[in-house]
């Protein structure tokens, strides 16, 4: 059975190895992965992948139809053998990490608790902040574990999923949550289940993006998402953009949307036991360890670059301000202090006559 998780990727080496090796232990066994504008070595790293059998890469440089840098790339997807071939179809961002709860962890043993299932949606769990201000080299899955409550009444985005569906010529065009243009012939046998094995009406199977809110959706399987990182991280995700709706600045508010850090939630930590090994096996590689030493590297020179710009310093203080457990702490407070002296000497630098 070929199960297939298609990504796309921009500035995002540093996290790329943790992610394709947790993907391999859940059972995914072919990746697809468009990259753009890559100045981080992104692009040179899926390259060196690819070249070692582990995935299919390809440059999604442009030009880019109305629907933006992601949907282009969705659109190219559709055409490949690697997508035609697949029995079973992900499309997944970089940070977000497949959490099955039964069996082994893995893809098969949730399709065997499903058997009926033609569709899964994969409910996201937000994972927050969790105070962490600087970037480290870390795996995401055991750095951030302060997550929302299992039950969410607001906001609805907190409910949205991605869909895992089979590849039988239900759906003709892939999409960012869900799959797209239905064959009418064939819509009526699909069958739609949520993460807590509750089949799922009519609605799911054309438009919606979103489970209902108000009750647990992930017992059987969930979404962690880390959509802000380290203080640091977001920093960069704001220079970086966003693949679907470029046109919106990241800022406060997207942050304290997604900042829950109420409960904690340690349950992928069990899927270590296969994916390290693998994860260790390619930080060891001779052509993977400096590409990923060198994407570290440069997250860390970008963001000394950007706190020399107002506009980023402004939102970096701006999060070291709005922490979900105080107003300012002393350690926030230093940090403040110190970017706001390197702006002000860099500022003097740039001022005086050559």
């Amino acid at each position: 059975m070929k199960v297939l998780a298609v990504l796309c990727v921009r500035n995002e080496a540093a996290f790329l190895l943790e992610w394709l090796a947790h993907h391999r232990a859940c059972g995914f066994t072919d990746f697809l992965v468009f990259s753009n504008d890559c100045e981080d070595g992104t692009d040179v790293m899926l390259d060196a992948l690819a070249d070692q059998g582990w995935l299919t890469h390809i440059r999604n440089d442009g030009p880019y139809d109305k629907g933006g840098i992601q949907f282009t790339a969705l659109k190219h997807a559709q055409k490949l053998d690697i997508v035609q071939q697949a029995d079973w179809i992900l499309p997944l961002d970089v940070d977000e990490f497949v959490n099955i709860h039964v069996g082994d962890g893995t893809v098969p043993a949730l399709l065997d608790a499903l058997p009926e299932a033609t569709a899964i949606t994969l409910t996201w769990r937000l994972f927050g902040n969790g105070d962490q201000i600087r970037y480290t080299d870390t795996p995401v899955t055991g750095t951030f574990t302060k997550c929302a409550p299992a039950v969410l009444h607001w906001p609805w985005r907190a409910s949205m999923f991605k869909t895992l569906y089979k590849n039988d010529g239900t759906y003709r065009k892939l999409g960012v949550h869900r799959p797209r243009n239905p064959d009418p012939a064939r819509l009526d046998r699909s069958r739609w289940f949520d993460g807590e094995a509750r089949e799922l009406d009519a609605q799911f199977k054309t438009k919606r993006l979103f489970s209902n809110f108000g009750r647990s959706n992930t017992a059987l399987v969930q979404l962690n998402h880390y959509p802000l990182g380290a203080m640091e991280s977001y920093v960069l995700k704001a220079d970086r953009g966003r693949a679907v709706h470029s046109d919106h600045a990241l800022g406060l508010d997207y942050w304290v949307e997604r900042n829950f850090c109420s409960d904690t939630d340690t349950s992928i930590a069990r899927m270590a036991v296969t994916s390290a090994p693998v994860l260790a096996a390619l930080k060891a590689d001779s052509t993977l360890a400096p590409l990923h030493q060198q994407a570290v590297a440069w997250r860390h020179a970008r963001f000394d670059a950007l706190m020399q710009q107002e506009p980023f310093r402004a939102l970096f203080g701006r999060l070291l301000m709005a922490g979900p457990t105080r107003p300012v702490s002393p350690r926030a407070a230093r940090f403040m202090v110190q970017y706001a002296n390197r702006a002000r000497s860099s500022s003097k630098s740039a001022t005086k006559a050559p």
